[in-house]
């Protein structure tokens, strides 16, 4: 159309927020040009004419905006008399600055008992050791009635000698599940803070791995898990294991307000007794985990670059505000990552819109509109999540969303795609008609399930590859493993078992991340959703084409990209026929 463009410049760094410099220049080619406003979140800011040259007139102003996550604006002029608009989507964030080594890329999401063993680990009280990394996993509770106690023995050391192998993939950020000494297989049941579990490893061991995986430009974010504790802690000692005084046993125990209480009674995570709450506005509580010398500072002290916050929804605003605080003050490239299930813009809170809270989110509205698209034809829900997501989320925010395979809450993402055992219409896409265990966990995909579904996964990640945020693989994800129900999805990794053209699909896609620096950031524009294609492009320059149906479709491209050669592909295709759950990408 015309060529219109704009320049927002911070000029002046302020407390509580930044004066910029806006320029609009537009083409004198339109008329005589006046009444140059821009319009931001509904206030309108007057720029003024200042210059001129043989092709455009240019208005200016300067301006002050408090911090925050995301400001829309647009710019509103008069031409010949005649009204304009321009802009769509303009998105600005005060103060608000995500590291960008979270932009844009490739994560491994380890569960770590499971990944890999170097050593067998001695036998402690209340936990099962599988001698055998093959054994079944343990679905149910144990003698005592208590879930999750058996163990495999992955660990630290296990990660690290396969650093080479993650690298690889294209990774260059490693999510570890949680590592504090705890009650089960999982650690989601914190027992000690100040204890890495010894099935994990060492300090030592935590120093290494984040040293060895730095040499290799990889980053490590650790799962912080604040929102409740083991009764079987240190803190709480419902059972009296621990030479401490603790909450559950008297209102003196030095741990008594570290946890939330409706009348006189502690409350617990879902109703669940092994998971007492803690208090998010205990000053006590605070000050243990993000104050000088608490928890967080012994995290990053040991090297880690960054935080994934669990149940961030159910974390007070002032306590994910203090938690970055700690986070910044140890790197001030520090990433911090929630765990927020639905939108997180729409949730009156402040942990993104502030900008002086968290980062971004695991995109779990996300992958559950993709699953409904490829497995559902569900071109309604994908265009409204897209859309949410491109209108209401910070900039940098889309820019390091979580966008995965699966997650160690979920089924894996190849049994989603092969199987009729989920519910169409339930909440998430993942949710099983059946949540028998004992059926979960011996379901097994025969092949030809197995194969057909494998052409809708690789049309998924392909999707992912090209669309805003980081690719998060869930170990495993990449050779093909099963896992039905999220308790399945935790096997031992089978690295005698791989799927190796799987294997090879997500190397291949980590080299195109690599090459394709400029996707980290790119705008995303939707061309077009159907039933049978996904259309869209990045920033104007490379076009990205998907064929989710079960036959082969004619594609009709935008002009520009007529002449173009495909530069990436899913499978080989005839440029203008496009396969069975196909895609391909053109740069210009």
């Amino acid at each position: 159309m015309y060529d219109i463009t704009h320049e927002i410049k911070k000029i002046k760094k302020e407390e509580n927020g930044c004066t910029y410099k806006i320029t609009l220049s537009v083409p004198m080619s339109l008329g005589f040009i006046k009444d140059v406003f821009i319009e931001i979140d509904g206030m309108n800011y007057k720029l003024n004419y200042t210059k001129k040259d043989e092709i455009s007139a240019f208005f200016e102003n300067n301006i002050y905006l408090k911090e925050k996550s995301i400001y829309h604006y647009y710019f509103t002029f008069k031409a010949n008399d005649q009204n304009m608009k321009y802009g769509e989507n303009l998105k600005l964030g005060v103060n608000f600055n995500v590291p960008n080594w979270a932009k844009g890329k490739i994560m491994y999401h380890i569960f770590i008992d499971r990944f890999n063993k170097v050593e067998v680990p001695r036998e402690i009280e209340g936990r099962k050791v599988h001698q055998n990394w093959n054994e079944d996993v343990i679905i149910g509770p144990d003698e005592n009635g208590m879930w999750n106690t058996d163990y495999y023995g992955g660990s630290l050391k296990g990660i690290i000698e396969k650093l080479d192998y993650i690298k690889d993939l294209g990774v260059s950020i490693i999510y570890l599940s949680p590592i504090p000494k705890s009650q089960s297989n999982h650690r989601y049941d914190t027992a000690n803070y100040e204890e890495i579990d010894p099935y994990v490893g060492t300090e030592e061991d935590l120093k290494k791995l984040c040293e060895k995986a730095h040499q290799k430009g990889i980053k490590i974010v650790l799962d912080a898990v604040f929102n409740h504790t083991g009764n079987d802690s240190i803190y709480f000692n419902e059972y009296g294991n621990y030479n401490t005084l603790g909450a559950y046993q008297s209102e003196k125990s030095p741990y008594y307000d570290f946890y939330r209480k409706n009348n006189n009674e502690f409350e617990y995570w879902w109703g669940m007794k092994n998971l007492p709450v803690c208090d998010g506005n205990s000053k006590h509580w605070q000050d243990y985990i993000y104050g000088q010398d608490g928890i967080i500072d012994k995290w990053f002290n040991l090297g880690i670059d960054g935080l994934r916050l669990d149940v961030a929804d159910e974390l007070t605003d002032e306590f994910i505000e203090g938690i970055r605080d700690a986070v910044k003050r140890n790197k001030e490239d520090g990433f911090i990552l929630g765990e927020v299930w639905k939108n997180p813009m729409r949730m009156n809170r402040t942990y993104i819109s502030s900008g002086k809270a968290m980062d971004s989110v695991m995109n779990y509205l996300l992958v559950d509109s993709l699953i409904r698209y490829f497995k559902y034809a569900d071109v309604n829900k994908i265009k409204d999540v897209l859309n949410q997501i491109n209108y209401e989320y910070p900039k940098e925010t889309i820019e390091s969303l979580m966008n995965f395979t699966s997650t160690h809450d979920i089924s894996r993402i190849i049994n989603i795609f092969s199987s009729d055992r989920f519910k169409k219409d339930g909440e998430w896409a993942w949710n099983l008609k059946d949540e028998n265990y004992e059926n979960s966990k011996n379901f097994k995909l025969k092949g030809e399930d197995y194969f057909r579904g494998m052409k809708i996964y690789k049309s998924y990640i392909f999707t992912l590859a090209f669309l805003p945020g980081n690719l998060s693989i869930f170990y495993g994800d990449e050779i093909g493993m099963e896992g039905e129900g999220n308790l399945s999805n935790r096997k031992p990794f089978t690295w005698n078992k791989i799927d190796n053209n799987l294997l090879n699909y997500f190397k291949y896609i980590g080299k195109i991340r690599k090459k394709e620096k400029f996707l980290e950031t790119a705008n995303l524009k939707i061309l077009e959703i159907n039933d049978k294609i996904m259309m869209f492009e990045r920033d104007d320059k490379l076009l990205t084409v998907i064929n989710r149906s079960n036959e082969d479709i004619i594609v009709y491209l935008p002009e520009e990209y007529n002449d173009k050669p495909k530069t990436y592909s899913i499978n080989k295709t005839n440029r203008n026929i496009l396969s069975s759950y196909n895609g391909f990408s053109i740069k210009k």
